[in-house]
């Protein structure tokens, strides 16, 4: 029996590493730890934020089998990792990561098909590649590396229609297209996740079933609240939408060097090192932007928290 995919809030997970230039277990468990401890539901493991790009495979498994044996209690698991173009390559790798136990593996848009290539071709590699995991519930994550393959209503239909695919990460970052996803999907297990921090409020209104993006590797906690109250609650909703859309500009400085100079202010034992961003580019007045974003973190807890 396929996995059912909760939705709430789940974090795009990041890799830290040693100064060597090897991925740093201790700091990857101390971050497991450090979401489960801010209430998140589940979390996006070995996806771009994790600089999969950057990752041998090797690694990428090694890394999703040591979250597996140290993931958080009642905190799903889904992940992707394969970056190969041959189809087959993939479903070689998803199967690997399939076997780790995760809730559900998820593929990246843009490997289904290239960019002169048509939906039609996405959707026959798509079809082929849920028939070659049938134990498995699958999802898509809209990556925008090496270039963005948003999925169209007619898309996300036939991959509603395989009854696999379960999850899937938006990156629309568009409310008018986020309906019409929603829409298409009306009445099915496909659940749609939004990774955009400014229209949150408003998808969950339309129906989204959750937030997967990188700003929850900031202050999670806040997207969790937002996430649990926004029915019963919402003006406060309101104000919590309001803090993580303006703050989601952190985005657009050098992430993920600085949500991993942001985990170390947590008291993580997470230095800056990256493999797709160099941590110089975190300049003083950087870090003091980010400080200071914590530090008004801290006092917006305190009084809607």
């Amino acid at each position: 029996m396929l996995k059912d995919i909760p939705g709430g809030i789940y974090p795009t997970m990041i890799t830290p590493y040693t100064t060597d230039n090897k991925i740093d277990y201790n700091a990857v468990e101390q971050l497991l730890a450090w979401y489960a401890e801010r209430g998140v539901d589940g979390i996006f493991a070995i996806c771009q934020s994790s600089e999969i790009f950057f990752l041998s495979f090797e690694e990428r498994l090694d890394l999703l089998k040591f979250i597996m044996a140290h993931k958080p209690a009642n905190t799903a698991i889904v992940a992707s990792g394969h970056v190969a173009d041959d189809l087959d390559r993939q479903i070689y790798e998803a199967k690997a990561f399939a076997d780790t136990g995760i809730d559900a593996y998820v593929f990246i848009s843009n490997r289904f098909a290239s960019p002169d290539e048509s939906d039609d071709v996405l959707i026959k590699n798509m079809e082929r590649a849920a028939d070659a995991l049938p134990e498995v519930s699958l999802g898509v994550y809209e990556c925008p590396h090496p270039y963005k393959r948003l999925l169209t209503p007619y898309v996300l239909q036939k991959m509603a229609q395989t009854g696999k695919y379960q999850f899937l990460k938006d990156t629309c970052c568009d409310l008018t297209q986020l309906k019409q996803k929603l829409d298409a999907v009306k009445g099915t297990d496909l659940k749609i996740f939004n990774a955009n921090s400014a229209t949150l409020l408003d998808s969950l209104k339309l129906g989204c079933a959750g937030f997967s993006g990188v700003m929850a590797n900031f202050h999670p906690e806040i997207y969790a609240k937002l996430y649990k109250i926004y029915k019963d609650d919402p003006a406060k909703a309101e104000i919590l939408q309001d803090f993580i859309g303006f703050f989601s500009v952190a985005e657009c400085q050098c992430y993920p060097v600085n949500a991993k100079y942001y985990l170390s202010l947590e008291g993580l034992d997470i230095n800056p090192d990256s493999r797709s961003r160099s941590k110089a580019e975190l300049t003083p007045s950087r870090q003091a932007e980010i400080k200071q974003m914590r530090a008004l973190t801290k006092l917006f807890e305190k009084k809607y928290l």
